[in-house]
C-alpha cells in the first residue's frame, strides 16, 4: 500500500510541475547546457560510489 501512495504522490507532483515548466520561458543556451553536462557524469559516478560504500558498510 505504501508503494501505491508514493507512486500517487509522484504522479501528482508530475502533474503540477510539468504545466508550470511549460508555461515558464526558462530556456538554456547551448553554452549553459554544455557547462551543466560537464558536471552530470562526475556527479553520477560520485553518487554510485557513495551508494557502493553505503552498501558495503551496512
Amino acid at each position: 500500500m505504501t508503494v501505491l501512495i508514493v507512486i500517487g504522490i509522484l504522479f501528482l507532483a508530475l502533474a503540477v510541475v510539468v504545466p508550470l515548466l511549460e508555461k515558464s520561458n526558462w530556456r538554456m543556451s547551448s553554452e549553459e547546457q554544455s557547462k551543466l553536462s560537464r558536471w552530470i557524469w562526475p556527479l553520477l559516478m560520485l553518487l554510485l560510489l557513495a551508494q557502493l560504500i553505503k552498501m558495503m558498510v551496512s
